[in-house]
């Protein structure tokens, strides 16, 4: 069995603790993360919903920075439609330089039409910036002068005067759920992370690795996760926490009356769909191995900590994972 990375995505999605405790919890698992040996911690970015409480993931991973020695981190993702590019760069080079090297570079467009709109974004007009304002942040990352003339952006001769510690940039990052577009990310050299289930993912990591012709680049798997000492524990445990994070989720769009229809409502519809693995070490321990052995990833990204599941329970189903599964998989 070929040696699995593993890393954490995190919504730092609303329970029911006041945000100051909230933020507390969250880098204390970063902390307990970084001792376990994790790769990566994965932070989302969303505006205007209990989804996301970390809106400005630059601030919040800044935080993270200082109190990890090891352990990566990165938004997945930026959404760049709503940044100035050349405001960006910067931030970049200050989240690489504070971490000693350890940024890890998401980036999107946004798959929420109405937190775009909330920022004075044309859901149309998304790519199309995401594209240009890709281009510009990876040019000005380079170093040099910043040039460029755009639909979008415009800067002429801007003094780059910060640089990243990871030349020419920090690695790549992109959530994937097609195999084209598994393909093209492969083909520039990003690392991607799917929230698909077995059989879909299977393709999209078949693509991915057609393409990425011997490049040393992460293809992963993102699922809840939850360990207990027994199955019926870990479910009672996810099952309440899993429908709030999934309310987190939906919140603003039943604001608009819609729903995002790729998202599996209850735990056990999460379960059958093979996006969530719940039980005890034993159960999980297969499980994961199940999920890698359908899939070919070589990445397992666990969500760990979502809805109003207790930190002490997120925190011991971390620790247990990180000294029952992961070494499992390091054979």
């Amino acid at each position: 069995m070929a040696p699995l990375a593993f890393g954490i995505f995190d919504h730092v999605d609303r329970g029911d603790e006041p945000l100051a405790t909230l933020f507390e919890q969250r880098l204390r698992l970063a902390q307990a993360a970084d001792a376990a040996g994790f790769r990566t911690y994965h932070v989302a970015e969303h505006h205007a919903t209990r989804l996301g409480m970390a809106p400005s993931p630059g601030i919040f991973l800044a935080a993270v920075a200082q109190r990890t020695r090891r352990l990566r981190f990165g938004p997945l993702v930026y959404l760049l439609p709503l940044y100035a590019p050349l405001r960006l760069i910067e931030e970049i080079c200050m989240l690489d330089q504070l971490s000693g090297g350890r940024f890890e570079l998401g980036v999107g467009r946004g798959i929420v039409p109405y937190e775009l709109a909330y920022c004075g974004v044309n859901f149309l007009d998304a790519q199309e910036m995401y594209e240009e304002g890709l281009a510009v942040v990876l040019a000005g990352l380079r170093g040099g002068k910043l040039t460029h003339q755009g639909r979008h952006y415009t800067y002429r001769g801007v003094p780059m005067e910060l640089e990243p510690v990871q030349k020419p940039h920090p690695p790549l990052w992109q959530g994937v759920v097609r195999p084209d577009g598994a393909a093209e990310a492969a083909r520039r050299g990003v690392n991607i992370v799917s929230t698909l289930g077995n059989t879909a993912l299977k393709q999209v990591v078949q693509s991915f690795l057609d393409a990425a012709t011997g490049q040393p680049l992460l293809v992963g798997a993102q699922r809840h996760v939850l360990i207990a000492d027994t199955d019926a524990e870990a479910t009672k445990l996810a099952r309440p926490a899993y429908q709030r994070w999934y309310e987190n989720l939906t919140s603003l769009w039943r604001s608009f009356n819609s729903v995002p229809l790729r998202f599996s409502e209850t735990l056990e519809k999460a379960l059958e769909n093979d996006v969530a693995i719940v039980g005890s070490p034993a159960t999980v321990r297969a499980e994961v191995e199940r999920h890698v052995a359908a899939t070919g990833c070589n990445y397992f990204v666990g969500r760990f900590m979502y809805g109003n599941l207790p930190h002490d329970a997120a925190a011991r189903s971390m620790d247990l994972f990180a000294r029952e599964i992961m070494p499992h998989f390091a054979r």
